[in-house]
């Protein structure tokens, strides 16, 4: 399987720091340099000109339905379209100008991608300014899991956004450094070490210091873990009527909680993800295990490079919990919305999203396609023959139906970067942490 691209750079929503390379697309316009399909007449898709019409796609970061070659496909199934990716390599750019051209009905493409760490805002907000997908022929909510057609789903039952993929979470793991502290290396073994309680995954994390005490550290970051921890609740953020419940909320207090025992009792590397710092850390060796979604098996193996080879694999986590997906959503604005609301559903379909994770390592929101040879049979050879395509499917399916927010993005980053960054990195205090970031998203929700 190949490299997978990070798309979500903290907790849910920031995208890696990268260049600039493009603009959001002015697209949804016929290109009149496309010609009509070869046996005369007019074409299904024929915008009345005699003109192949052209669909626009909007990304951020590299998406993977073009590296795939599903547009290709599309295109030669489909020979009256043309299908174009326009891109930004920041989902923090890309994002709020979707909001500007969605509010404005202009300088939108024709499929749009929605991050999950911004998708129930854009529900929130936009939902007059969306196609329902859920109508178009050919979509089946029985295909997707249950919690990922909800995220896309509005208040009025409209389901305008389908899901991509999602982030099914395990937990990655050194298997010479676990021998080195007297603990299994077998997946299996590994995985009971800390089944269904994130407490006995600290339990194991003090045994390795223990047993090791100047070696590597147990993991990468406090905040690694407080957004697994997260991620794995059934209610984080929000509750099911839409009110913020972060700061009352005890599963965001216990994550809280157990990530702050983790950092004071020395278990992490005091490690911001997503930096210079972090990438070289797996190149480095400097700590045993991560939480790692689907995605970022392809981010190890080219951080860690050849030799983490066969030193890396992958157990279940202690809890199920999804971090990271995408949604495609059909702005109304668009001339070609019939056609750009069958593209997307094509694009979404279970035989498509098993393509992209053979091709590409995003893993599913269809469950429809778990049961497909390129997801039932997938193994990685990098993390030691890892069944990957069982391993996380069985999590997919365990993540518990939460409810989801239009701020859960930024509260995610805040929760990590205002407060458990300075909990493992200066050894502040934890509850007068937490005040402070309560504080802090006070004022910024208030805005």
């Amino acid at each position: 399987m190949g490299s997978r691209r990070r798309r979500s750079r903290r907790a849910y929503g920031i995208g890696v720091a990268l260049l600039l390379s493009a603009a959001l697309s002015a697209g949804c316009a016929s290109d009149p340099a496309e010609p009509p399909p070869a046996g005369g007449g007019r074409p299904p898709g024929d915008d009345g000109g005699g003109r192949r019409i052209t669909l626009t796609v909007g990304v951020f970061g590299t998406f993977g339905l073009q590296e795939a070659g599903l547009y290709d496909t599309y295109m030669r199934l489909h020979p009256d379209i043309a299908v174009r990716q326009t891109s930004l390599t920041r989902n923090d750019v890309y994002y709020p100008q979707l909001l500007t051209h969605l509010t404005a009905g202009s300088g939108l493409a024709d499929v749009q991608a929605v991050e999950v760490g911004n998708i129930a805002e854009v529900l929130a907000t936009q939902a007059d300014r969306l196609v329902d997908l859920g109508t178009v022929p050919g979509v089946d909510r029985r295909a997707f899991l249950p919690w990922k057609w909800a995220q896309g789903t509005g208040r009025d039952g409209r389901t305008l956004a389908l899901g991509t993929d999602i982030g099914p979470q395990a937990l990655c793991y050194r298997k010479d450094l676990f021998a080195r502290a007297g603990l299994p290396r077998e997946r299996g073994a590994v995985g009971r070490l800390w089944a269904g309680d994130w407490r006995a995954y600290l339990t194991a994390g003090l045994r390795y210091r223990e047993r090791v005490p100047d070696g590597p550290a147990f993991t990468d970051s406090a905040a690694g873990v407080m957004a697994a921890v997260t991620a794995s609740a059934p209610v984080r953020f929000y509750d099911a009527r839409g009110g913020l419940v972060v700061a009352d909320n005890p599963a965001v207090r216990e994550a809280w909680d157990l990530a702050a025992a983790f950092a004071r009792h020395g278990l992490t590397a005091r490690l911001q993800q997503f930096t210079p710092g972090w990438d070289q850390a797996f190149a480095n060796g400097s700590f045993a295990t991560v939480a790692c979604p689907a995605w970022m098996l392809g981010y190890i193996q080219d951080k860690a490079g050849p030799a983490g080879r066969g030193r890396w694999d992958v157990a279940a986590a202690p809890r199920p919990g999804s971090w990271g997906g995408s949604f495609l959503v059909v702005p109304a604005a668009g001339r070609h919305r019939a056609e750009a609301a069958r593209l997307a559903a094509w694009l979404t379909a279970p035989a498509q999203q098993a393509r992209l994770f053979a091709r590409r390592g995003s893993f599913p929101s269809a469950s429809a396609a778990y049961p497909l040879p390129a997801v039932a049979d997938a193994r990685h050879p990098y993390f030691g023959d890892a069944p990957v395509g069982a391993l996380f499917a069985a999590a997919a399916r365990g993540v518990p139906r939460a409810p989801t927010g239009p701020k859960d993005a930024l509260i995610a980053q805040t929760l990590a970067d205002t407060g458990m960054l300075q909990i493992d990195q200066t050894g502040r205090d934890p509850d007068e942490a937490w005040r402070a970031t309560m504080k802090t998203l006070d004022n910024a929700l208030d805005r």
